[in-house]
């Protein structure tokens, strides 16, 4: 039982990494029409920005302000790229998805090469902390507990946002439709524009409480971490905002029990696994796709 506790507890802390995620990339998905492969990748390159914020000042607030405007900045230069695909090719999922794997591989040499001479990072001892909760085999980091409380409250003010505000409204009718949007006096560049930005904040944030749930970050990580968006959005069903919360939640909690119970590293074949079965079974996801 001890080992249940302590594996759910842990699948909880990654599966809010791992929803935050997927609501940046559904964010974007929903309101631009595009599969952003290479969100995951900014959002490791903003964790070298932590990384390199503190050899320079342990201020917490400073750290957090440099992954938030580093990764909002890269993520919205990128817009314009996409912009002009679509004045080009239309709103075409596919082209945008080729794209996006151009610019991760792209992200991903920049770290490799330019950026601590391609060699993994890692934190501050005191980034992941001491545990908060030790009882047996039960255990709870301090970095378990910012990703935890800090992926609450950041789901939360999104959903504030998205649902409770006059912008989320207006999110919302761009993604239901933009020609419609448009008409009735939507900045349709401007909305999209903005969620970019709202999508690099809650990426900044995503790679502070990442950085403190692992420790340690590399290049390929990028690679590892889009596999199970894409894979999370898939078996929640495309551009599903809400199915994206459950399903990064139990994909968070299946690959900790896996760790815990199963032999071997079948932790990382579950989201494939998921993706699978689901697929045979009900192609537009548990959710429903909606874009």
């Amino acid at each position: 039982m001890e080992i249940f506790v302590a594996q759910l507890l842990n699948g909880l802390s990654l599966g809010s990494i791992y929803v935050l995620l997927v609501l940046g990339f559904n964010l974007m998905l929903v309101v631009a029409k595009i599969i952003q492969f290479a969100y995951p990748h900014l959002v490791v390159l903003s964790m070298y920005v932590c990384w390199g914020m503190l050899k320079y000042t342990n201020n917490m607030f400073l750290v957090v302000l440099a992954s938030i405007v580093s990764c909002v900045i890269v993520n919205v230069a990128i817009e314009p790229i996409f912009r002009a695909l679509s004045k080009k090719h239309g709103l075409d999922i596919n082209v945008s998805f080729v794209v996006s794997i151009s610019i991760a591989l792209l992200i991903t040499d920049v770290m490799s090469h330019a950026l601590n001479y391609g060699f993994p990072i890692a934190f501050p001892t005191d980034w992941v902390g001491k545990s908060v909760l030790n009882f047996g085999l039960i255990t709870f980091s301090v970095g378990q507990a910012y990703a935890l409380i800090g992926g609450i409250a950041a789901v939360a003010l999104f959903f504030y946002l998205l649902y409770r505000t006059r912008q989320g409204r207006v999110f919302r009718a761009l993604s239901e439709n933009s020609v419609l949007a448009s008409i009735i006096g939507i900045p349709v560049v401007k909305t999209r524009i903005l969620s970019y930005a709202i999508a690099g904040l809650l990426g900044g944030v995503t790679a502070v409480l990442f950085a403190r749930l692992l420790g340690s970050a590399s290049p390929s990580l990028g690679d590892f971490v889009a596999m199970k968006v894409v894979a999370v959005s898939i078996l929640a069903g495309l551009g599903n905002l809400k199915g994206g919360l459950v399903c990064g939640l139990l994909l968070g909690i299946a690959e900790s029990l896996a760790m815990g119970y199963l032999p071997g590293s079948w932790s990382n074949a579950i989201a494939f696994m998921m993706i699978l079965i689901i697929m045979l079974i009900k192609p537009e996801g548990l959710f429903g796709i909606q874009i």
